[in-house]
């Protein structure tokens, strides 16, 4: 992976690079393409540094992972929402008055411009094994170039008052969202 980091001239992003390896394990592909969706993300929304942002990831598999260290965008707090279609694909937004709608970004890895990238494609399409050294460096030469991206308006949510609630089955409380005095654990 070394000879593969060492053909990226933009010192920024080994800097990100740097602050993601430790925190995901290793420089996955996956993760490689979630620093490059941040950066297109950034250009486009004008995003800087100390801003807060929100992200919506559409698979659960490594492409989160530079949103949580590089932006601090977690779960926990609210910044990090995680749709679980298997996608390679985020939404990205900077903050706004809840009941607001605030201008976003939709941006996926698009397989029918990966064509050109055919060690990349192999990768992105599971065709055969390939290394994250080899998919990467092609990532590297692809830049922009293998994905799509479209304006969006993300709905800001109003935060509702919770409702806590003691459950009838188990007697633990829970935050009721329904109405329902069963909590989702004692429910399915």
């Amino acid at each position: 992976m070394d000879e593969v980091i060492a053909k990226i001239d933009d010192q920024e992003m080994l800097s990100r690079i740097e602050r993601v390896v430790p925190f995901h394990g290793y420089l996955s592909t996956g993760a490689f393409i979630g620093l490059q969706m941040l950066e297109i993300a950034s250009e486009l929304l004008d995003i800087k540094e100390n801003e807060r942002i929100f992200v919506t990831c559409e698979t659960l598999n490594c492409l989160p992972d530079p949103f949580q260290i590089l932006r601090g965008c977690t779960v926990g707090n609210k910044g990090l929402k995680i749709l679980d279609y298997d996608k390679m694909a985020v939404t990205i937004n900077k903050g706004a008055e809840p009941g607001q709608q605030i201008k976003g970004i939709r941006i996926y890895l698009d397989a029918t411009k990966t064509i050109k990238y055919p060690v990349f494609h192999a990768w992105y399409m599971n065709e055969r094994k390939v290394p994250h050294e080899e998919a990467i460096s092609e990532l590297i030469k692809a830049g922009d170039d293998v994905y799509t991206w479209e304006f969006v308006d993300v709905p800001v949510p109003i935060k509702a008052k919770k409702d806590v609630r003691l459950c009838a089955v188990c007697g633990e409380s829970f935050i009721s969202k329904d109405g329902s005095d069963t909590c989702k654990g004692c429910s399915q």
